[in-house]
């Protein structure tokens, strides 16, 4: 009788055993189902999400602008003709088409300075062709600069863009040797130069940011180069960042140095650029800032309209100096919700997102996109889902 009890316990935990068994196949195959609903759910609303932003960048690109495949993020603006081709001269060992092509800038000291970096970038990379410029003219004043520049630009490529924090110490100590070095070709191209030229001058002022030039110094440098071209753009932003909190000074003397830069200038000067990228330093390195507010300062709306009268006044509304400058003033005048003319900007610089403030931000491009398409939304009259 025991038995048959014992027996009928294990047949009935053999029976709800089972019974469990089916209970956990059943609820796992609901939950598999409704998985596969959710996924299918959440599949559906990618698609139609997909969808939906694939037809307004059509109608961005219906109205003009480059689309996103076409985006070029390394460049301001579409390389001249007259720099791709010297380019592929030097490279095939051809010195002289570098070096007329420098002296063709004459004394438009910007241009020049523009030419000698240039130059400069590719004999970083390879400088057989410089080295028989060299030898070819020992003393040659402009193959001095392009030589101490390269040096310049050596020196920064070893310590690469990252911040500080990201940066080895095996990077910082070759940057700092490769800066000696470059200082001293830098000195000896400013002993072989036209007195006038201020071109060896400017390639010093990033060796004083790199060396951490005392305040003192840096003016010292500072006022050679001003003495002989007190209005070449790219000086002046050079020298910006010298004076910028994340190198050897503060938001607030970055700050200052862009209102000299406007107090020292004529319109179509363009050198309200070096204001605006002032502010823009604060905003990408404070990251508490809310650029919708930060930008309507009243201060910040006054140096964007005078930017625009600047650039209104330019001799060549095309020059590089006046897209960099629309480029910074894009974004600027995106974050006032001044669309019109944010998208004014953008008919001037679109498909080209390789310069600030886009370099600058998570993503260049997306940046780009969105800033430019919400603008032309926002103008058109078709802001869903903006």
């Amino acid at each position: 009788m025991i038995g048959l009890y014992v027996l009928g316990l294990l047949l009935l935990g053999a029976a709800w055993k089972v019974g469990r068994g089916m209970y956990y196949l059943r609820k796992a195959k609901r939950l598999e189902a409704e998985t596969a609903v959710i996924v299918a759910r959440t599949e559906e609303t990618k698609a139609r999400t997909a969808a939906t932003l694939a037809e307004q960048a059509a109608e961005i690109v219906a109205q003009g602008f480059v689309p996103e495949e076409q985006l070029d993020t390394e460049n301001l603006m579409p390389v001249p003709a007259d720099r791709t081709t010297v380019v592929a001269a030097i490279r095939s060992g051809d010195w002289q088409a570098g070096a007329d092509w420098i002296e063709a800038a004459g004394r438009n000291w910007g241009e020049r300075n523009h030419r000698v970096g240039v130059l400069a970038t590719e004999a970083a990379e390879t400088d057989t062709w410089l080295l028989a410029w060299q030898a070819a003219r020992p003393g040659d004043p402009t193959a001095a600069v392009v030589s101490a520049d390269a040096g310049v630009t050596l020196a920064w490529n070893v310590r690469g863009a990252a911040s500080a924090r990201h940066t080895t110490q095996e990077q910082f100590r070759l940057f700092h040797t490769a800066l000696i070095k470059a200082q001293e070709a830098v000195h000896e191209a400013q002993r072989l130069a036209d007195p006038a030229d201020p071109v060896p001058y400017i390639a010093e002022l990033r060796i004083g940011r790199g060396l951490a030039y005392s305040h003192d110094q840096f003016r010292d440098v500072w006022t050679e180069v001003v003495q002989r071209a007190p209005k070449v753009q790219m000086a002046w932003l050079q020298a910006q960042q010298f004076w910028c909190e994340k190198w050897c000074g503060t938001h607030e003397l970055a700050e200052e140095f862009g209102r000299e830069a406007v107090k020292r200038s004529e319109p179509g000067d363009l050198l309200s650029l070096i204001e605006l990228r002032g502010y823009f330093e604060r905003e990408n390195r404070e990251t508490d800032l809310d650029p919708d507010v930060y930008y309507k300062q009243p201060e910040i709306v006054a140096a964007a309209t005078a930017a625009l009268a600047d650039l209104a006044a330019a001799p060549d509304p095309a020059a590089e100096q006046a897209v960099r400058l629309r480029h910074m003033l894009a974004w600027i005048l995106y974050w006032q919700d001044r669309y019109e003319e944010t998208v004014e900007q953008f008919r001037h610089i679109d498909g080209y997102c390789g310069i600030e403030p886009w370099m600058y931000q998570s993503g260049r491009k997306a940046s780009f996109l969105k800033t430019r398409d919400y603008s032309v939304r926002q103008v058109t009259g078709n802001a869903r889902n903006s």
